[in-house]
């Protein structure tokens, strides 16, 4: 059996694959949460170009939420990690250097509140999903019944405590930095969230309030002046991966990577110029520094997550495993422009040409070397929707919502039946809605349009008649397999 990718053989890997510089020279200055190959695939990268390019030996920190088998997995392998670059023409992994340290969010919660405390880390990135921000469905705020925040509400006079949220621990973690080095910082989402700084700030901030200590006040106001919480849009498409994956990666680098990852050529990362702190000069990678990042931020998260979303669930309909077996029916790329044209008017002056934009998404998503899961995308549909889809419909009140739009909705819809033989959704989707839009069918399947829509916490769009009433036209056609197109 081949040995573990690590310190130790690095000098075995063919040159192409070795990193861009020396990883025990890697100094901790970015904490990151969310140990997930989207991140490892995208930040990280950029960021060992950006220590590469500069000279300073930037290290991040990845924690994980949830997940403590990963870092087990990160430090069995001192924290290195592949990317392969996906395409038709093919490529090789290569060995990325960037992670310095790798811990669980609750089992190290010392170590954690330690970094993000200290003078020298002076970034925190985010990956969490959507489910990460513990927002209130109905008011975008932070969600103070959720019983992971009631509980972190607890516990948050204490510095060690067994925080289970991401939100509770910046919150507590912002406040001991405040209350011991005072140095200033930044927090990045990179979470597929509309105006995501913006909402970031706002949980943290929620929590603070919420938390009530004796220094809440001061707390906030140094958040305000001395934390800040750019906007940033990220676009790579990172499949999930799979043991074939890592068999391949095994018998090219000739060393066994339990973390590799891999990602198709296009890479984006747009980030608001409003920094509080030295961040890592990520424009070596390739990242854009703008003013105003919303143009860039609603037409991806409008039209790719959204396009992106509902080709999942026509192609979960249809039969379809992959993005890239729905490109390859004669009904994808026609769904992507049409959908393009129907979001069209919703899309800020100031960004990509949609038109443009939608061809260069067929192309992406037309790449047969990129295995992205249905089932992957599918998933979380009730927080990830209300963001891709919700937001455009309502804009669009007046009007009759597009052919593709009308499409997507009732393919979702259809994706949330139960499946009665392993009681969960339909498609093999998970979401922790599943168990309230499964209720929504066990009545008449007159009005189920409406109840799942309420359930998503999107009542006015519940009560459009005319929008429901088309979607609802079209389940029975998706029932069947048919993808009306």
């Amino acid at each position: 059996m081949s040995p573990h990718l690590g310190h130790r053989t690095l000098e075995a890997l063919a040159a192409e694959s070795r990193p861009l510089l020396d990883p025990r020279e890697l100094a901790p200055r970015v904490v990151h949460f969310g140990l997930g190959a989207f991140h490892r695939a995208h930040q990280a990268v950029y960021t060992e170009a950006a220590s590469a390019a500069t000279g300073e030996a930037i290290g991040i920190v990845a924690v994980a939420p949830r997940d403590a088998s990963v870092v087990q997995r990160a430090r069995r392998q001192d924290h290195l990690f592949s990317v392969t670059t996906r395409s038709p023409e093919g490529s090789g992994p290569r060995v990325v250097a960037a992670l310095s340290g790798a811990l669980h969010l609750r089992d190290d919660a010392v170590q954690v509140d330690s970094l993000i405390s200290s003078a020298e880390v002076s970034t925190v990135t985010l990956t969490v999903t959507e489910k990460g921000y513990h927002r209130d469905p109905a008011t975008g705020r932070l969600d103070l019944a959720d019983p992971r925040i009631v509980a972190d509400l607890a516990l948050s006079s204490q510095a060690d405590a067994a925080v289970q949220t991401v939100v509770g621990r910046l919150a507590l973690s912002l406040a001991n930095r405040l209350r011991t080095s005072g140095a200033p910082i930044d927090v990045v989402s990179c979470d597929n969230l509309d105006g995501n700084g913006a909402v970031l700030a706002s949980v943290v901030r929620d929590f603070v309030t919420a938390a009530d200590w004796a220094d809440s006040d001061k707390v906030l106001a140094w958040l305000e002046h001395s934390v800040g919480f750019p906007a940033t849009v990220v676009d790579r498409i990172v499949p999930a991966t799979t043991q074939a994956d890592l068999d391949e990666v095994a018998a090219r680098l000739g060393v066994r990577d339990e973390l590799a990852v891999s990602g198709e050529p296009y890479t984006q990362w747009v980030l608001q110029n409003d920094f509080r702190a030295a961040r890592p000069a990520w424009e070596h990678g390739g990242a854009q520094l703008v003013d105003d990042v919303a143009p860039y931020q609603l037409t991806k998260l409008r039209l790719l997550n959204g396009a992106h979303s509902g080709l999942a669930y026509l192609g979960l309909a249809a039969g379809c495993r992959t993005i890239a077996d729905v490109l390859a029916t004669p009904w994808g790329a026609k769904f992507v422009r049409g959908y393009a044209a129907d979001v069209a008017a919703a899309l800020p002056a100031g960004g990509p040409d949609p038109v443009r934009y939608a061809e260069s998404l067929v192309a992406r998503f037309e790449n047969p070397a990129i295995h992205h899961e249905l089932r992957q995308i599918g998933s979380d549909g009730s927080l990830k929707l209300p963001q891709r889809w919700f937001t455009v419909l309502r804009e669009q009140r007046g009007t009759t919502a597009g052919e593709h739009q009308t499409l997507a909705l009732a393919a979702w819809a259809n994706a949330t039946r139960p499946d009665p033989s392993s009681g969960g959704q339909l498609f093999g989707t998970t979401d922790p809605a599943a168990p309230a839009l499964a209720d929504c069918w066990k009545a008449s399947s007159v009005g189920v349009v409406s109840r799942l829509l309420t359930v998503l916490g999107a009542e006015d769009l519940a009560e459009d008649s005319a929008l429901t009433g088309s979607v609802e036209a079209l389940l029975p056609a998706f029932g069947a397999g048919a993808v009306l197109l």
